[in-house]
């Protein structure tokens, strides 16, 4: 169950990284409410995961789950340049999630 809430955690710092960047400074109400609430259910549950899951672990996989799924976003919607060389080291973020889950 860590685990599940741990990726879900993930998942959701990926919706408050790109909801403050379309905040714009926290100007806009809809992303700075978004921003807020996936803020809040991100580090409950980061927290939630860290009491059953080693510390260094669960922070490595919450930040390349959210920093990964960030720029996977950005590159879709066109927000961000799309490269070969962006993929392989956006794999190899993923490579070491699922490697830190495997040696757990």
């Amino acid at each position: 169950m860590s685990w599940l809430v741990l990726v879900l955690s993930g998942v959701l710092e990926a919706v408050w990284a790109t909801a403050l960047g379309r905040s714009q400074g926290f100007t806009r109400p809809v992303p700075s409410v978004i921003f807020v609430v996936a803020l809040i259910a991100s580090m409950a549950g980061l927290a939630y995961a860290m009491r059953a899951l080693p510390t260094g672990t669960s922070y490595a996989v919450w930040v390349g789950i959210g920093a990964a799924l960030t720029v996977v976003h950005a590159m879709v919607t066109g927000a961000e340049s799309t490269s070969a060389l962006k993929i392989v080291f956006l794999l190899m973020i993923i490579g070491g999630v699922v490697g830190l889950k495997a040696s757990h």
